[in-house]
């Protein structure tokens, strides 16, 4: 039987990272028009052949989340009709990823729906990276291969002084990717207990570890306003913290978060491409490419290969 070709398309979410990856790949990014209609309607037509192909679309699910996500399901849908083979949703970002439980009377579970609607789109597999609940993952009826961005951050954080550093988690929720964090790197942990007065504001109550004259690397999965990761820069320098920088897998900035970290209570904030990232003047912010850790997971899920290697750390 003819080996299904690799196409891959994608949205516009995130388009300089799909052509990373079809870089990476030695592939061409797929030919296809997505568009918005004047009413906000989208509007999807993929511009080449892909009858029996094995097709990836590229698209994270970031800011406009809703637009975006409307891409993908029509994306997907318009592959399907166009008889691919098989299609794999390629989420850098999964958004809704923390509406995952009713924590509130009369709530939904909307990534469960989200999980629901792209396996009626004709989704049958979907590969993400640090998912904010690792539990979505259950939500699917079909194949998720679930990375992690640390083998990218561990390679830049490897290099940096740790003589002097200790790890915390800004909340207790994310001890468990702070303390695999802490071990690799080998230095002490503690974490930080907070409470969210709103949905863009959070006080830092208490700490447990050691802050005096040490440099804190605060470790998180995401940010959004930077509320999370500010108040606790702030009260880790309020105990004498010498320098704060912070490392997050998703860097889903707004106007807010941007302004926060202008403030300079975090001397950096290092983060990937999973969502556009602005690098502006006054906003000590380094991002790292995910195009060959995706890249990778595409060409393995191609030729029906175990993904497990993309979990281990180089250099370690």
């Amino acid at each position: 039987m003819k080996e299904s070709a690799l196409k891959i398309f994608c949205g516009n979410s995130n388009p300089a990272l799909a052509k990373e990856i079809c870089e990476y790949l030695d592939v061409p990014l797929g030919e296809a028009d997505v568009i918005s209609f004047p009413d906000g309607e989208s509007f999807v037509r993929i511009n080449e052949n892909i009858r029996g192909a094995d097709v990836f679309i590229i698209q994270s699910t970031c800011n406009p989340a809703n637009q975006n996500l409307m891409e993908l399901f029509i994306m997907i849908d318009a592959a399907r009709r166009a008889s691919a083979n098989r299609i794999t949703a390629v989420i850098p970002f999964y958004g809704y990823a923390r509406q995952d439980r009713k924590d509130q009377p009369r709530v939904p579970i909307t990534s469960k729906l989200v999980a629901n609607l792209l396996v009626s789109a004709g989704a049958n597999r979907v590969l993400t990276v640090d998912l904010h609940a690792q539990q979505i993952q259950g939500f699917f009826d079909i194949p998720v291969d679930h990375l992690y961005a640390s083998p990218v951050l561990f390679q830049y954080l490897k290099d940096i002084e740790t003589k002097n550093l200790t790890l915390f988690s800004p909340d207790v929720g994310g001890m468990k990717m702070a303390s695999a964090y802490a071990g690799m790197l080998d230095v002490p942990l503690g974490f930080i207990a907070k409470r969210r007065t709103s949905a863009e504001t959070v006080e830092a109550v208490s700490l447990v570890g050691e802050t005096e004259g040490r440099d804190i690397l605060l470790i998180d999965d995401m940010t959004e306003t930077a509320g999370t990761l500010c108040a606790a820069a702030k009260l880790l320098k309020e105990n004498g913290a010498r320098s704060v920088m912070a490392a997050v897998s998703h860097g889903v900035l707004n106007e807010m978060g941007y302004k926060r970290l202008a403030s300079g209570v975090i001397d950096q904030l290092i983060t990937t491409n999973t969502t556009p990232v602005q690098c502006r003047d006054g906003v000590p912010i380094t991002v790292l490419s995910v195009a060959e850790l995706l890249g990778e997971g595409i060409k393995r899920i191609h030729n029906n290969a175990s993904v497990t290697g993309l979990f281990d750390i180089k250099g370690f």
